[in-house]
Protein backbone atom coordinates (compact mmCIF):
# COMPACT_ATOMS: atom_id res chain seq x y z
CA UNK A 1 0.00 0.00 0.00
CA UNK A 2 1.71 2.77 -1.58
CA UNK A 3 2.34 5.29 -4.36
CA UNK A 4 3.74 3.56 -6.82
CA UNK A 5 0.42 0.54 -5.95
CA UNK A 6 -2.11 3.29 -6.08
CA UNK A 7 -0.57 4.70 -9.41
CA UNK A 8 -0.17 1.21 -11.10
CA UNK A 9 -4.02 0.53 -10.13
CA UNK A 10 -5.27 3.63 -11.53
CA UNK A 11 -3.24 3.13 -14.56
CA UNK A 12 -4.45 -0.19 -14.98
CA UNK A 13 -7.72 0.63 -14.95
CA UNK A 14 -7.68 3.65 -16.52
CA UNK A 15 -6.15 2.11 -19.81
CA UNK A 16 -8.53 -0.77 -19.45
CA UNK A 17 -11.48 1.66 -19.31
CA UNK A 18 -10.07 3.13 -22.84
CA UNK A 19 -10.48 -0.52 -24.07
CA UNK A 20 -6.46 -1.50 -24.03
CA UNK A 21 -6.32 -5.20 -23.03
CA UNK A 22 -4.24 -4.84 -19.44
CA UNK A 23 -2.74 -7.42 -17.37
CA UNK A 24 -1.03 -6.71 -14.23
CA UNK A 25 1.63 -9.61 -12.66
CA UNK A 26 2.25 -9.08 -9.09
CA UNK A 27 3.35 -10.74 -6.12
CA UNK A 28 0.44 -13.11 -4.57
CA UNK A 29 -0.68 -12.00 -1.54
CA UNK A 30 -1.55 -15.65 -0.34
CA UNK A 31 1.59 -17.21 -1.82
CA UNK A 32 -0.28 -18.86 -4.28
CA UNK A 33 -0.39 -18.41 -7.75
CA UNK A 34 -3.92 -17.46 -9.69
CA UNK A 35 -5.55 -15.64 -12.11
CA UNK A 36 -8.56 -12.83 -11.97
CA UNK A 37 -10.28 -10.13 -13.12
CA UNK A 38 -10.65 -6.83 -11.00
CA UNK A 39 -12.63 -3.95 -12.43
CA UNK A 40 -11.67 -4.61 -16.33
CA UNK A 41 -7.98 -5.89 -15.65
CA UNK A 42 -6.41 -9.20 -15.46
CA UNK A 43 -4.58 -9.89 -11.82
CA UNK A 44 -2.24 -12.58 -12.36
CA UNK A 45 -0.26 -13.35 -9.13
CA UNK A 46 2.89 -14.58 -9.28
CA UNK A 47 4.11 -17.38 -6.43
CA UNK A 48 5.40 -15.11 -3.62
CA UNK A 49 6.99 -15.58 -0.03
CA UNK A 50 6.52 -13.34 3.23
CA UNK A 51 9.14 -11.03 3.84
CA UNK A 52 9.41 -11.01 7.70
CA UNK A 53 10.22 -7.84 8.44
CA UNK A 54 7.45 -5.66 6.84
CA UNK A 55 3.93 -6.17 7.40
CA UNK A 56 1.63 -7.65 4.40
CA UNK A 57 4.57 -7.35 2.01
CA UNK A 58 5.50 -10.49 -0.01
CA UNK A 59 8.45 -11.27 -2.65
CA UNK A 60 7.66 -12.14 -5.64
CA UNK A 61 9.77 -15.05 -8.01
CA UNK A 62 12.12 -13.41 -9.94
CA UNK A 63 13.45 -16.07 -12.29
CA UNK A 64 13.01 -15.80 -16.04
CA UNK A 65 11.51 -18.75 -16.17
CA UNK A 66 7.92 -17.78 -14.07
CA UNK A 67 7.48 -15.15 -16.66
CA UNK A 68 8.30 -16.92 -20.21
CA UNK A 69 5.04 -19.02 -20.00
CA UNK A 70 2.65 -16.10 -19.57
CA UNK A 71 4.52 -13.58 -22.19
CA UNK A 72 4.09 -16.54 -24.87
CA UNK A 73 0.36 -16.71 -23.74
CA UNK A 74 -0.68 -13.68 -23.96
CA UNK A 75 1.84 -12.39 -26.58
CA UNK A 76 1.84 -8.48 -25.04
CA UNK A 77 2.66 -5.11 -27.35
CA UNK A 78 4.58 -3.81 -24.84
CA UNK A 79 5.30 -4.51 -20.73
CA UNK A 80 5.49 -1.97 -18.05
CA UNK A 81 7.75 -2.08 -15.56
CA UNK A 82 7.06 -0.59 -11.92
CA UNK A 83 9.82 -1.55 -10.29
CA UNK A 84 13.33 -2.93 -11.10
CA UNK A 85 13.00 -5.80 -7.66
CA UNK A 86 11.79 -9.38 -8.16
CA UNK A 87 8.49 -9.71 -10.27
CA UNK A 88 9.57 -6.79 -12.45
CA UNK A 89 13.60 -8.48 -13.02
CA UNK A 90 11.64 -11.71 -13.92
CA UNK A 91 9.98 -10.10 -16.58
CA UNK A 92 12.49 -7.51 -17.78
CA UNK A 93 14.59 -10.71 -18.61
CA UNK A 94 11.69 -12.87 -20.42
CA UNK A 95 10.75 -9.69 -22.65
CA UNK A 96 14.02 -8.80 -23.59
CA UNK A 97 14.27 -13.10 -24.18
CA UNK A 98 10.98 -12.58 -26.49
CA UNK A 99 12.26 -9.21 -28.29
CA UNK A 100 9.04 -7.35 -26.34
CA UNK A 101 9.60 -3.51 -26.22
CA UNK A 102 9.73 -2.51 -22.50
CA UNK A 103 9.09 0.58 -20.32
CA UNK A 104 10.05 1.62 -17.21
CA UNK A 105 8.57 3.82 -14.45
CA UNK A 106 10.72 4.45 -11.40
CA UNK A 107 9.43 5.58 -8.03
CA UNK A 108 12.26 4.59 -6.10
CA UNK A 109 13.33 6.23 -3.51
CA UNK A 110 16.18 4.84 -1.12
CA UNK A 111 15.45 5.96 1.97
CA UNK A 112 12.28 3.77 1.57
CA UNK A 113 14.37 0.68 1.45
CA UNK A 114 16.42 1.54 4.14
CA UNK A 115 13.52 1.19 6.38
CA UNK A 116 12.69 -2.14 5.63
CA UNK A 117 16.02 -3.32 5.36
CA UNK A 118 18.36 -3.83 8.66
CA UNK A 119 21.53 -1.97 7.07
CA UNK A 120 24.17 -0.30 9.41
CA UNK A 121 24.37 3.38 9.07
CA UNK A 122 28.04 3.03 8.08
CA UNK A 123 27.05 0.74 4.92
CA UNK A 124 24.42 2.89 3.82
CA UNK A 125 26.60 4.91 1.05
CA UNK A 126 28.12 1.23 -0.29
CA UNK A 127 24.15 -0.58 -0.52
CA UNK A 128 22.66 3.17 -1.86
CA UNK A 129 25.55 2.75 -4.79
CA UNK A 130 24.62 -0.66 -5.49
CA UNK A 131 21.59 -0.65 -5.64
CA UNK A 132 20.92 2.44 -7.99
CA UNK A 133 24.00 0.28 -10.01
CA UNK A 134 21.53 -2.56 -9.83
CA UNK A 135 18.26 -0.50 -10.91
CA UNK A 136 19.91 1.10 -13.72
CA UNK A 137 21.16 -2.62 -15.53
CA UNK A 138 17.35 -3.48 -15.07
CA UNK A 139 16.05 -0.56 -16.21
CA UNK A 140 18.72 0.02 -18.98
CA UNK A 141 17.00 -2.81 -21.26
CA UNK A 142 13.64 -0.60 -21.11
CA UNK A 143 12.89 1.58 -24.84
CA UNK A 144 11.62 4.53 -22.42
CA UNK A 145 11.86 5.22 -18.39
CA UNK A 146 9.86 7.63 -17.02
CA UNK A 147 9.72 8.95 -13.52
CA UNK A 148 6.92 11.48 -11.72
CA UNK A 149 8.30 14.68 -11.95
CA UNK A 150 11.31 16.70 -13.27
CA UNK A 151 13.31 16.41 -9.78
CA UNK A 152 12.72 12.66 -9.60
CA UNK A 153 14.18 12.46 -13.39
CA UNK A 154 17.39 14.28 -11.97
CA UNK A 155 17.80 12.09 -9.59
CA UNK A 156 17.74 8.81 -11.80
CA UNK A 157 20.08 10.41 -14.01
CA UNK A 158 22.63 11.74 -11.24
CA UNK A 159 22.46 8.23 -10.03
CA UNK A 160 22.01 5.80 -12.63
CA UNK A 161 23.25 7.64 -15.99
CA UNK A 162 19.65 6.56 -17.62
CA UNK A 163 17.60 8.99 -19.54
CA UNK A 164 14.48 9.20 -18.49
CA UNK A 165 11.19 11.28 -19.16
CA UNK A 166 8.78 13.13 -16.36
CA UNK A 167 5.31 11.66 -16.80
CA UNK A 168 3.26 13.19 -13.39
CA UNK A 169 0.66 10.18 -12.02
CA UNK A 170 -1.86 11.87 -12.68
CA UNK A 171 -5.43 12.34 -10.85
CA UNK A 172 -9.10 11.94 -11.38
CA UNK A 173 -10.43 14.97 -9.05
CA UNK A 174 -14.19 14.37 -9.59
CA UNK A 175 -14.54 12.49 -6.35
CA UNK A 176 -12.41 14.15 -3.88
CA UNK A 177 -14.70 17.79 -5.61
CA UNK A 178 -17.40 16.11 -4.34
CA UNK A 179 -16.46 15.07 -0.88
CA UNK A 180 -15.03 19.06 -0.82
CA UNK A 181 -18.53 20.26 -1.38
CA UNK A 182 -20.90 17.24 0.92
CA UNK A 183 -18.62 18.96 3.95
CA UNK A 184 -18.52 22.82 2.85
CA UNK A 185 -21.78 23.53 5.21
CA UNK A 186 -20.23 21.58 7.91
CA UNK A 187 -17.24 23.00 7.86
CA UNK A 188 -18.65 26.48 7.73
CA UNK A 189 -20.69 26.24 10.56
CA UNK A 190 -20.05 27.97 14.00
CA UNK A 191 -18.04 25.73 16.69
CA UNK A 192 -16.13 23.67 13.81
CA UNK A 193 -12.67 22.47 14.57
CA UNK A 194 -10.58 23.16 12.10
CA UNK A 195 -8.76 20.03 10.89
CA UNK A 196 -4.91 19.03 9.91
CA UNK A 197 -4.72 16.01 7.72
CA UNK A 198 -1.97 13.90 6.53
CA UNK A 199 -2.36 10.88 4.76
CA UNK A 200 0.21 8.01 3.85
CA UNK A 201 2.51 5.48 5.34
CA UNK A 202 3.42 5.62 9.24
CA UNK A 203 6.87 4.68 8.61
CA UNK A 204 10.54 6.70 9.10
CA UNK A 205 10.55 9.02 6.38
CA UNK A 206 7.21 10.49 6.38
CA UNK A 207 8.18 12.09 9.52
CA UNK A 208 4.91 12.63 10.94
CA UNK A 209 6.64 12.55 14.13
CA UNK A 210 7.35 15.88 13.12
CA UNK A 211 4.13 16.70 12.73
CA UNK A 212 2.68 15.81 15.80
CA UNK A 213 5.30 17.65 17.54
CA UNK A 214 4.32 20.70 15.69
CA UNK A 215 0.93 20.00 16.48
CA UNK A 216 1.45 20.25 19.93
CA UNK A 217 3.07 23.62 19.58
CA UNK A 218 0.17 24.83 18.65
CA UNK A 219 -1.69 27.51 21.19
CA UNK A 220 -4.48 26.06 23.57
CA UNK A 221 -6.71 28.70 22.79
CA UNK A 222 -6.54 27.36 18.95
CA UNK A 223 -9.43 24.50 18.50
CA UNK A 224 -8.11 22.28 15.71
CA UNK A 225 -7.87 18.50 15.52
CA UNK A 226 -5.11 16.24 13.79
CA UNK A 227 -6.50 13.10 11.63
CA UNK A 228 -3.91 10.71 10.54
CA UNK A 229 -4.98 8.27 7.78
CA UNK A 230 -2.59 4.86 7.15
CA UNK A 231 -0.70 2.17 9.09
CA UNK A 232 3.05 1.30 9.48
CA UNK A 233 5.80 0.42 11.41
CA UNK A 234 5.46 3.46 13.16
CA UNK A 235 1.91 3.26 13.93
CA UNK A 236 2.40 2.29 17.29
CA UNK A 237 4.94 4.59 18.75
CA UNK A 238 3.14 7.62 17.51
CA UNK A 239 0.37 7.08 19.33
CA UNK A 240 2.40 6.61 22.25
CA UNK A 241 4.26 10.08 21.19
CA UNK A 242 0.70 11.74 20.87
CA UNK A 243 -0.24 10.87 24.28
CA UNK A 244 2.99 11.93 25.88
CA UNK A 245 2.83 15.39 24.10
CA UNK A 246 -0.45 16.01 25.81
CA UNK A 247 -2.40 16.05 22.26
CA UNK A 248 -3.42 12.68 22.30
CA UNK A 249 -7.53 13.80 22.80
CA UNK A 250 -7.02 15.96 19.96
CA UNK A 251 -5.28 13.35 17.33
CA UNK A 252 -7.50 11.17 15.39
CA UNK A 253 -5.73 7.70 13.86
CA UNK A 254 -7.53 6.12 10.91
CA UNK A 255 -5.71 3.47 9.86
CA UNK A 256 -6.13 2.10 6.83
CA UNK A 257 -9.72 3.42 5.51
CA UNK A 258 -11.71 2.16 1.47
CA UNK A 259 -11.40 4.48 -1.25
CA UNK A 260 -15.08 6.15 -0.36
CA UNK A 261 -13.65 6.78 3.34
CA UNK A 262 -10.41 8.45 2.19
CA UNK A 263 -12.59 10.82 0.32
CA UNK A 264 -14.56 12.14 2.95
CA UNK A 265 -11.25 12.45 5.02
CA UNK A 266 -10.39 15.22 2.37
CA UNK A 267 -13.30 16.08 2.60
CA UNK A 268 -13.73 17.03 6.10
CA UNK A 269 -10.00 18.29 6.14
CA UNK A 270 -9.05 22.15 6.00
CA UNK A 271 -5.23 21.91 6.06
CA UNK A 272 -3.14 19.06 4.20
CA UNK A 273 0.39 18.50 5.51
CA UNK A 274 2.90 15.92 4.06
CA UNK A 275 6.15 16.64 5.90
CA UNK A 276 7.83 13.51 4.23
CA UNK A 277 11.41 13.96 2.63
CA UNK A 278 11.06 11.23 0.14
CA UNK A 279 8.14 12.16 -2.38
CA UNK A 280 9.11 11.38 -5.93
CA UNK A 281 5.42 13.15 -6.27
CA UNK A 282 3.00 12.53 -3.74
CA UNK A 283 0.07 11.49 -5.15
CA UNK A 284 -1.98 12.05 -1.67
CA UNK A 285 -0.46 15.54 -1.98
CA UNK A 286 -2.36 16.02 -5.19
CA UNK A 287 -5.45 14.34 -3.99
CA UNK A 288 -5.58 16.97 -1.27
CA UNK A 289 -4.98 19.52 -4.33
CA UNK A 290 -7.84 18.22 -5.77
CA UNK A 291 -10.25 18.64 -2.93
CA UNK A 292 -9.53 21.93 -2.26
CA UNK A 293 -6.98 22.30 0.48
CA UNK A 294 -3.99 24.62 1.18
CA UNK A 295 -0.92 22.32 1.59
CA UNK A 296 2.05 22.46 3.97
CA UNK A 297 4.92 20.53 2.79
CA UNK A 298 8.24 19.96 3.57
CA UNK A 299 10.88 21.50 1.11
CA UNK A 300 12.31 18.49 -0.29
CA UNK A 301 12.48 16.05 -2.98
CA UNK A 302 9.49 16.36 -5.46
CA UNK A 303 7.12 18.47 -3.12
CA UNK A 304 8.33 22.16 -4.11
CA UNK A 305 6.98 20.88 -8.01
CA UNK A 306 3.03 21.10 -6.23
CA UNK A 307 3.24 23.41 -3.78
CA UNK A 308 4.09 27.10 -4.54
CA UNK A 309 4.92 29.32 -1.38
CA UNK A 310 1.76 31.40 -0.61
CA UNK A 311 -0.05 30.68 -3.54
CA UNK A 312 -1.75 27.36 -2.52
CA UNK A 313 0.33 26.73 0.64
CA UNK A 314 3.95 27.14 2.59
CA UNK A 315 7.09 25.01 2.43
CA UNK A 316 9.29 24.49 5.92
CA UNK A 317 13.08 23.35 6.10
CA UNK A 318 12.75 19.59 7.25
CA UNK A 319 13.10 19.22 11.07
CA UNK A 320 12.02 22.67 11.47
CA UNK A 321 8.94 21.98 14.01
CA UNK A 322 8.83 25.25 15.28
CA UNK A 323 8.48 26.89 11.68
CA UNK A 324 6.06 24.30 10.58
CA UNK A 325 3.74 24.97 13.91
CA UNK A 326 3.86 28.70 12.61
CA UNK A 327 2.54 27.65 8.96
CA UNK A 328 -0.46 25.37 10.44
CA UNK A 329 -1.56 27.80 13.02
CA UNK A 330 -1.48 30.76 10.39
CA UNK A 331 -3.61 28.61 8.18
CA UNK A 332 -6.01 27.60 11.07
CA UNK A 333 -6.73 30.92 12.25
CA UNK A 334 -7.63 32.57 8.96
CA UNK A 335 -10.21 30.79 6.97
CA UNK A 336 -10.10 33.25 3.82
CA UNK A 337 -6.76 32.45 3.37
CA UNK A 338 -7.38 28.78 3.32
CA UNK A 339 -10.13 29.24 0.55
CA UNK A 340 -8.38 31.25 -1.43
CA UNK A 341 -5.07 28.61 -1.19
CA UNK A 342 -7.58 25.93 -1.61
CA UNK A 343 -8.53 27.71 -5.05
CA UNK A 344 -5.16 27.79 -5.92
CA UNK A 345 -4.38 24.19 -5.43
CA UNK A 346 -7.78 23.46 -7.47
CA UNK A 347 -6.40 25.39 -10.69
CA UNK A 348 -2.52 23.79 -9.83
CA UNK A 349 -3.48 20.11 -9.56
CA UNK A 350 -5.22 20.72 -13.07
CA UNK A 351 -1.81 19.96 -14.62
CA UNK A 352 -2.17 16.53 -13.71
CA UNK A 353 -5.06 15.29 -14.95
CA UNK A 354 -5.51 11.57 -15.25
CA UNK A 355 -6.51 11.74 -18.85
CA UNK A 356 -3.58 13.64 -19.80
CA UNK A 357 -1.59 10.74 -17.97
CA UNK A 358 -3.18 8.08 -20.21
CA UNK A 359 -2.94 9.85 -22.89
CA UNK A 360 1.06 10.00 -22.46
CA UNK A 361 1.71 6.23 -21.76
CA UNK A 362 -0.50 5.95 -24.70
CA UNK A 363 1.79 7.20 -26.81
CA UNK A 364 4.94 6.20 -25.48
CA UNK A 365 3.65 2.67 -25.95
CA UNK A 366 2.95 3.20 -29.47
CA UNK A 367 6.41 4.82 -30.14
CA UNK A 368 8.08 1.46 -28.33
CA UNK A 369 5.45 -1.03 -29.60
CA UNK A 370 6.34 0.33 -33.44
CA UNK A 371 9.94 0.79 -33.13
CA UNK A 372 9.74 4.66 -33.58
CA UNK A 373 11.56 4.44 -30.09
CA UNK A 374 14.13 1.47 -29.73
CA UNK A 375 15.96 2.74 -26.86
CA UNK A 376 16.86 5.88 -24.70
CA UNK A 377 20.48 6.50 -24.63
CA UNK A 378 21.93 6.88 -21.68
CA UNK A 379 23.07 10.36 -20.48
CA UNK A 380 26.21 11.76 -20.84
Amino acid sequence: MNGAARFTERLAEGLAARGHQVHVAAPSPTGRPDRQVVRGVTVHHIRSFRYPLYERFRVGSWWRGAALPLLDELRPDVVHLQAHFTVSRGFAAAATARGIPLVATNHLMIENVFDHLPVPRIARGPVTRLVWRDLGRVFGQASVVTTPTPRAVELLTAATGLQALAVSCGIDATGFRASSRRWEHVRSAPGWEPRVLFVGRLDPEKRVDELLRAFALLPRDLPARLEIVGRGSCSDSLRTMAEELGVGWRVDFRGVVTDAELEEAYGRSDVFCMPGVAELQSIVTLEAMATGRPVVAADAMALPHLVEPGRNGFLFTPGDVRGLAGHLETLLRDPELRRRMGAASEVLVSRHSQQATLERFEDIYDEVAHGRIVRLRRAA
